[in-house]
């Protein structure tokens, strides 16, 4: 029996704040979890539980020129109590719904950590229990923006994500996953306390001035938010802590323009060809290379200096002198050219280009039955039928490196080309196909993900995809000054003003309204006036592009889908009869299949697909089924296939688990002995039914078809 003494226990202390919000409350357990994080916030929203965390290194990572801020976006499936497929029963890479969830996280806090800050962040989001009525995304977004503000890592928050759906014309905050998914709207907008951060949108063409209304209804719960947060900082938050600065020095900047002037620099960046500009700018850097051999410490963060001295002459010059690098006008889009058919033997393709931009793209019709699975956390989504996908070689910008795969960026912008077509899809009763979209960039100076929703869009039309309307996308830019009315929008932004500039609003729509948008900022946050003045220049631009470029290429949909593409024959039968298509263990559907190559697709409403691309063949096995599916009556005329011979008649199939008898009296007009006078195994005979014999076996005449 043991001896010793227990240490008393001690209750551990925490803090739980909760508010209203979209009608249900938010609660968040500050100090009950993971205290060895920089900051922790339990978060639950509704039964949705979310553990959110930020974690800061000590010190910042030796030799980068950039802050690396790292966001996860955990699905666990035991949070909607699914087991993981595969042999190992774990959750694996991170699905495309996380890792569009951790790039709508990152997008709105990077601009709020300190510019000169170097330490590694890590912001992890671990989806431990899904309600669904209450989005976990939101919930990570919100966890992410608490764990920070309250910890001790420097930012310059905090900031607050409210979303907005709509149905039936009527705006629902923070929507269950039914609403989001099949409403009109699905809006997701970041705010400081101040000012719109960020925006991510997928609508079913929402005019401008209601898309705006939306984003600042947004805005507006997002102060009450913030003012909660700001309620917990003041109670548990934690001081920020010291950290190295890694701000170029002045006396560097200050000797760099003695060596290479501010007009040398102008000079040196300002051309519409990105290959010279970046001749002219490894001169540059060779000669302040040679100047500052000798300064080790300088030499260690020249390759920063540089970019922030090119970066402060392209804002300069833009935004006092009202000139971009290309010379061309702040409204002025770049040259246009677009074609279809660039492909051959593909089911439809285009190519767009504007500029030193130019994407080929390339669509692929086939079956519902090849609709991409998707095994993630919303247990109403279990096939996608669009899927779009976007690739961005290296030698696009002129780099070599060996390919990895798509990364998030290549699976963001992929996913913003599809959002942006899904609203004039036509529905799949209309056209009963499954649609992958591949976007390859050519090659690259700014907006491809643009450039991708006008090619999608021209290809899709070419492969007789009918979709409702036209869209065309374009990115909008932004250079600020230091005031709030000091600003430039810029039309069309190429690779330099997106590197250089404030903000990448990029906008798709059609005539009638909006379908996506995606605002990325580098700055604390845009006014009013920016966010609507970025949306109407868009609506410009993408109306100029459908006017006078793609139109031109291609101005509606074919009529049919192509000559390689699968033709659909749909049909219906009683849901009572698709046991009898299948047949036990699928044996009469694969008859069917084996006979004529195509392929089939039954739902359980009795909605049955037949493709392929023989269209003899897709007849035939239409046929089969409408005779498997239909009751034999007295009168009706089929041909069969002589399967067995017997001393009174002939069994005949007629089609896949269907047979009928003929009996000896019935095969000629003329008395015969034997039925192989007439018949052998494997003719094919034209009989008239003649109803059930007495043992329930249906009966045909062949010496009766000509009077039927």
């Amino acid at each position: 029996m043991y001896n010793g003494t227990f240490s008393e226990k001690k209750e551990k202390h925490f803090k739980t704040f909760s508010m209203e919000l979209g009608g249900r409350t938010l609660s968040v357990d500050i100090g009950r979890v993971s205290a060895q994080a920089n900051g922790a916030a339990f978060m639950h929203y509704g039964d949705t539980t979310v553990l959110s965390t930020a974690t800061a290194s000590d010190k910042p990572r030796d030799g980068i020129d950039f802050f690396p801020l790292s966001v996860e976006y955990e699905e666990k499936l035991y949070a909607v109590g699914k087991i993981p497929g595969g042999f190992n029963k774990r959750e694996g890479k991170a699905s495309e719904n996380a890792i569009l969830t951790s790039r709508v996280i990152d997008r709105p806090m990077r601009p709020l950590f300190p510019k000169d800050y170097r330490n590694d962040v890590t912001l992890n989001n671990m989806v431990m229990s899904v309600d669904p009525e209450c989005r976990p995304e939101l919930v990570a977004m919100l966890g992410s923006a608490i764990a920070t503000s309250i910890s001790d890592i420097p930012f310059n928050g905090p900031c607050a994500t409210t979303q907005l759906g709509m149905v039936n014309g009527e705006f629902i905050v923070n929507p269950n996953q039914e609403q989001w998914k099949n409403g009109d709207l699905q809006l997701t907008v970041a705010s400081t306390s101040t000012k719109v951060i960020m925006i991510e949108a997928g609508a079913n063409e929402i005019p401008e001035d209601k898309m705006i209304e939306a984003i600042y209804k947004c805005h507006e719960i997002n102060q009450t938010i913030i003012e909660f947060i700001n309620k917990m900082v003041a109670e548990v938050g934690k001081a920020k802590h010291e950290y190295t600065s890694c701000a170029i020095p002045e006396e560097m900047f200050a000797k760099m323009k003695e060596i290479v002037t501010p007009a040398e620099m102008e000079v040196a960046v300002f051309t519409d060809e990105k290959q010279v500009r970046e001749e002219n700018m490894k001169k540059v850097t060779e000669k302040l290379e040679e100047a500052f051999a000798d300064n080790e410490e300088w030499m260690a963060v020249l390759g920063e200096a540089i970019y922030q001295y090119e970066k402060k002459t392209v804002r300069k010059m833009i935004l006092k002198d009202q000139k971009r690098p290309d010379g061309r006008q702040m409204t002025q889009i770049r040259p246009l050219f677009a074609e279809v058919d660039v492909v051959p033997r593909v089911h439809g393709s285009a190519m767009f280009t504007r500029g030193q931009t130019q994407i080929c793209n390339v669509v692929t019709l086939a079956p519902l039955s090849e609709a991409q699975k998707v095994d993630g956390l919303d247990e109403n989504e279990t096939a996608k039928r669009y899927m779009h996908h976007y690739n961005f070689p290296s030698y696009s910008v002129g780099e070599t490196k060996p390919s990895r795969g798509p990364g998030r960026r290549e699976i963001g912008h992929g996913a913003l080309a599809e959002k942006a077509l899904v609203a004039v899809l036509p529905s799949e009763v209309e056209f009963p196909y499954a649609i992958r979209s591949v976007s390859e960039t050519f090659e690259s100076n700014g907006s491809t993900s643009m450039a991708s929703t006008c090619s999608s869009c021209m290809a899709l039309m070419a492969a007789g995809v009918p979709i409702k309307r036209m869209v065309a996308g374009i990115s909008c830019g932004l250079v600020t000054g230091d005031a709030d009315e000091d600003f430039v929008l810029l039309t069309d932004i190429q690779g330099l003003e997106d590197f250089f500039g404030d903000m990448d609003f990029k906008v798709t729509g059609t005539t009638e309204g909006i379908t996506a948008i995606q605002m990325d900022i580098k700055i604390n946050g845009l006014t009013r006036e920016i966010v609507e003045g970025a949306i109407r220049r868009c609506r410009d631009a993408r109306l100029y592009i459908m006017d006078n470029c793609m139109k031109p290429a291609i101005a509606e949909p074919r009529a049919e889908v192509g000559e390689y593409a699968p033709k659909i024959i749909q049909i219906q039968i009683d849901p009572e009869k698709i046991g009898d298509v299948v047949g036990q263990r699928g044996k009469t559907i694969n008859a069917i299949i084996d006979q004529t190559g195509v392929k089939i697709d039954i739902t359980d409403d009795g909605a049955v697909s037949v493709c392929g691309t023989d269209q003899k063949m897709m007849d035939k096995a239409v046929e089969m089924i409408k005779i498997i599916t239909t009751e034999f009556e007295e009168g009706q005329v089929f041909k069969g296939k002589v399967i067995s011979i017997k001393e009174f008649g002939a069994f005949l199939e007629f089609a896949p688990g269907k047979e009928g008898m003929v009996h000896i009296s019935k095969i000629s007009k003329e008395r015969i002995n034997h039925v192989e006078d007439v018949l052998t195994l494997g003719d094919v005979v034209t009989v008239v039914c003649l109803g059930k014999d007495k043992m329930g076996r249906i009966s045909f005449s062949m010496k009766d078809v000509a009077e039927a």
